[in-house]
């Protein structure tokens, strides 16, 4: 009977704790940004909505997010460490010479914001790529 007992007990705590990492999913904020000269791009995800802004002076358009991709986008999130967001490595150095537009990813969960260091738009650190990716795809709709 302690067995059973313990193995419900564990059971429960289990299921518990991954429920309350997707709950701090949706009141987490994601905001992909990528700027250079000339160029603009904002993409702001939080709560099954995403919010995309492309060029200084417009206004965001907002659409829902789809329970597949909204999907997609908790597996891929779930994977990072948010305390490492700030010392990822950039993989290329296109931006110091204009050669594309500084990307940048930033997660505010918690009331605590984790940014990344500039990286090159289309060439973010390996450690985030699938999700800027997927951020970036609401951009092609």
């Amino acid at each position: 009977m302690k067995i059973l007992s313990l193995l419900l007990l564990t059971i429960i705590i289990g299921t518990s704790c991954s429920s309350q990492k997707a709950n701090d999913m949706t009141a987490t904020q994601m905001e992909y940004s990528a700027v250079s000269r000339g160029f603009y791009k904002k993409i702001i995800v939080e709560n099954k909505t995403v919010s995309v802004i492309n060029g200084k002076n417009t206004e965001p358009v907002k659409t829902k997010i789809s329970d597949a991709k909204w999907k997609q986008i908790e597996t891929e999130f779930l994977k990072i460490d948010v305390e490492k967001i700030p010392t990822l490595k950039a993989p290329t150095e296109k931006r110091f010479y204009d050669g594309a537009a500084i990307g940048n990813l930033k997660v505010i969960q918690n009331q605590k914001t984790y940014e990344t260091q500039g990286f090159d738009n289309g060439y973010p650190p390996k450690e985030i790529e699938k999700l800027v990716n997927l951020l970036v795809d609401f951009t092609k709709e």
